[in-house]
């Protein structure tokens, strides 16, 4: 399976080396298992300003930057433009509702893979379209020791979220990597898409309710679901 998968991907973006050095970890529904208090949080801040916004569709925006997420969704239904300080306004108030779920869990299963990644020589990274500052300081203390802290990239820090590249992008600058020293762990549509975007080696782990064909037509190089599928895979990617 290894070498098909990297012939296909060296193939597709036109790259003649395999190198791998860094993970790039997106944050929710790929180290947290956040994505249904995110998706509650969402369905009912939006229903405060006359916005339909079902759990489902959370997924689909899953990745997106919220100010951003706002400005698609109630741009659409309200048939006008959204302020940003409307924008903020909101995502203000989806935060705060996030705030009040239950703390979210660890993805089972994704230490491990970490601590295999190291083993095989991979720093990891994290690259998140989350700017809430209490997830962002517990991911910290969490995954001390296993994340590098010089490549984090949040929605604070960039100024075109996924699915654009510019996120993944950043973290190989930070990380000082070529697409084809890098691998994207994603969970989401617009997250995946970023990924291929930047060129990178994109694995789709799919943790929430989205079929796997929607993560595949996105580029995914490999769709798995859970992350022991993943670290048992990891040393045939490792040359």
């Amino acid at each position: 399976m290894k070498q098909i998968l990297i012939d296909k991907y060296l193939e597709k973006h036109g790259y003649t080396e395999w190198e791998p050095k860094v993970a790039l970890f997106d944050m929710d529904g790929v180290l947290y298992d956040s994505m249904p208090n995110h998706a509650k949080a969402w369905h009912d801040s939006m229903a405060l300003y006359g916005v339909e916004m079902s759990e489902a569709e959370a997924y689909a925006f899953e990745g997106m930057r919220g100010f951003e997420t706002i400005k698609i969704v109630a741009g659409r239904q309200w048939g006008r433009t959204v302020t940003d300080e409307e924008s903020n306004d909101m995502y203000r108030v989806k935060s705060e509702h996030y705030a009040a779920c239950p703390t979210a869990g660890l993805i089972p299963g994704v230490k491990a893979l970490q601590e295999e990644m190291l083993r095989l020589g991979l720093r990891i990274g994290v690259v998140t379209g989350s700017g809430q500052h209490s997830l962002l300081e517990r991911l910290q203390r969490d995954f001390q020791g296993l994340i590098s802290p010089e490549i984090f990239v949040t929605a604070l820090n960039i100024s075109r979220g996924k699915p654009a590249p510019d996120p993944y992008l950043m973290g190989m600058s930070m990380a000082g990597t070529e697409p084809w020293q890098t691998i994207v762990v994603e969970n989401a549509p617009l997250g995946v898409r970023a990924g291929v975007a930047a060129g990178c080696f994109t694995v789709a782990v799919n943790t929430g309710p989205l079929p796997d064909e929607i993560l595949a037509n996105e580029g995914a190089e490999i769709v798995l679901h859970n992350m022991d599928e993943f670290r048992q895979l990891l040393p045939e990617l490792i040359p």
